[in-house]
């Protein structure tokens, strides 16, 4: 699981484990006892956040003005391709 400091909590961070998943949550500034997390995964973090703020450019995805399921995917792929070859 891969958040940003705004989930620091011991509670998040023990559920998402209990979970089987590991936590890639980096410590606020001022914890204590810092959380040693996977410098990598965190960064690959903000790579799917700028894909997913590019996708948001096309008016139909951001809007979800498709009416059906299947015709919203099928735009969604649309607009991933062409994000991905630019």
């Amino acid at each position: 699981m891969v958040a940003d400091k705004g989930y620091d909590s011991s509670s998040f961070a023990r559920v998402i484990a209990e979970l089987g998943a590991e936590v890639v949550v980096p410590s606020r500034s001022n914890a204590k006892q810092p959380r040693l997390i996977d410098e990598n995964l965190y960064k690959d973090q903000n790579k799917i956040e700028r894909f997913f703020n590019r996708i948001k450019h096309y008016r139909r995805i951001a809007t979800r003005y498709d009416k059906t399921a299947s015709s919203f995917l099928a735009f969604l792929h649309l607009a991933a391709a062409m994000t991905l070859l630019l």
